[in-house]
């Protein structure tokens, strides 16, 4: 049997990820240990007892997010007593900051190198964030050219565009503030469902190029190898080149352009649709995208140990 990672994204962020996990198991401790050698700050402590202010800030809730779900990954294998190896992954995917957990797990970065770069990636799009008032819309049952027209009428010279199709008739759109504002008045009169998300700014728009440039330069000082599985890239739902530039290009643009989430699953459902189905901690919020993007692809989710019968 072959196995398909998937690994989440900011929002899946909770209060008590991965504790149970570092009580369990030995090889998640030291995930969440040397994360806060690495950080030099109690990052596990931020995880597994809040306060849900500072884990909720994206400065903190990409390294924490990239720990956990890395500690589940870890501890899950301890649990089966199962090397990586065993598992045959051929394919992994991440939902935005879930790209690097991807890259990880595809032995293309180290876990430091991956933790350094989510750490400097979160508060790059946490400064850009506070240095421009924006924000990002959920629209629900839309497809893509109509949440494209919805950016084209509420954009009015400032800043709006499509952020993430996250699964067929859910998209978000982001930009600045006004433009948000506007997007609402024109879903609402057009009949078209929508929610304001609770997030710190305008991720995946043109806002986010301070953010983009400061990430080209770590990443740039960072090694990175050929993946040894197919690494899905948000940007453009194909898997990643095998080329250390190209993979460094990509995860840059990912900044600033749509993540394409949807598609990405559907790439790997078409390749490997006999493979074993995972998502890691926290949460199990890409198993419900999976319900909407394929019904018949089942997703075992690993939040937490499983209790012994």
């Amino acid at each position: 049997m072959t196995s398909v990672i998937l690994c989440p994204g900011q929002g899946a962020q909770v209060v008590g990820m991965g504790k149970a996990w570092a009580q369990s198991s030995e090889s998640a401790r030291n995930i969440f240990a040397l994360a806060d050698q690495v950080l030099g700050t109690p990052l596990s402590a931020v995880c597994f007892d809040g306060p849900e202010d500072m884990l909720n800030r994206t400065d903190v809730s990409q390294p924490a997010i990239f720990t956990a779900s890395i500690a589940s990954f870890m501890g899950w294998l301890e649990s089966e007593n199962k090397s990586q190896d065993d598992l045959n992954i051929v394919a992994t995917a991440g939902l935005s900051l879930g790209e690097y957990t991807a890259l990880y797990l595809a032995r293309a970065i180290s876990f430091e190198d991956g933790l350094r770069l989510v750490a400097i990636r979160g508060a790059a799009m946490q400064a850009a964030a506070e240095a421009t008032d924006s924000g990002m819309v959920a629209l629900v049952g839309v497809d893509e050219d109509q949440a494209n027209g919805v950016c084209d009428e509420a954009r009015e010279g400032g800043i709006l565009v499509t952020a993430n199709f996250n699964a067929p008739g859910q998209i978000v759109v982001s930009g600045d503030t006004d433009a948000c504002d506007r997007a609402e008045k024109v879903a609402g009169e057009k009949g078209f469902r929508f929610v304001r998300l609770p997030v710190a700014g305008a991720f995946h728009s043109p806002i986010m190029q301070s953010a983009a440039d400061k990430l080209r330069e770590a990443l740039d000082a960072t090694n990175i190898d050929a993946p040894v599985c197919t690494v899905m890239s948000n940007v453009t739902a194909k898997p990643h080149e095998n080329d250390a530039s190209s993979i460094r290009d990509r995860l840059v643009d990912q900044l600033t352009s749509p993540v394409r989430w949807a598609q990405c699953c559907e790439h790997l459902v078409g390749a490997h649709g006999s493979a074993s189905y995972h998502e890691l901690a926290p949460g199990k919020s890409l198993s419900g995208m999976m319900k909407r993007i394929s019904r018949g692809t089942k997703v075992e989710t690993h939040p937490e140990p499983v209790a012994a019968s």
